[in-house]
């Protein structure tokens, strides 16, 4: 069982940076790869980035790439999500999501869900 707690969201201005972090607690974080999604008032929730267990392999959608980089801290249990250049179109909940050892870009292979964190971005 893994718990995650999501922090960090907030209120910013468009162009603008923030950096969330998801905590995990429970056993053996290490062998679990981490997933950001995020919904969006009125829309489907979407995949953001991914990292795999191991933190060696990274992925992100394309509306995020450049901008967004996905790392982590194996040894705090703790995964972030570094935001820069936001737009408005990145005002949603986002979550951190975590399955077995590779990520993917489906929340249905997903096994354990944090209860999210709001990012609005102000134009």
């Amino acid at each position: 069982q893994v718990q995650l707690v999501e922090s960090g969201g907030g209120l910013v201005q468009a162009g603008g940076s923030l950096r969330l972090s998801c905590a995990a607690s429970g056993r053996a974080f290490s062998t679990y790869a981490m997933g950001w999604f995020r919904q969006a008032p009125g829309k489907e929730r979407e995949f953001v980035s991914g990292i795999n267990w191991m933190g060696a392999s990274t992925y992100s959608a394309d509306s995020v790439k450049g901008r967004f980089t996905i790392t982590r801290d194996n040894a705090k249990n703790t995964v972030f999500l570094q935001m820069n250049s936001l737009n408005a179109e990145d005002t949603a909940v986002y979550y951190c999501a975590a399955r077995k050892f590779s990520a993917t870009m489906s929340e249905r292979d997903y096994d354990y869900w944090g209860q999210g964190t709001q990012v609005t971005v102000s134009s």
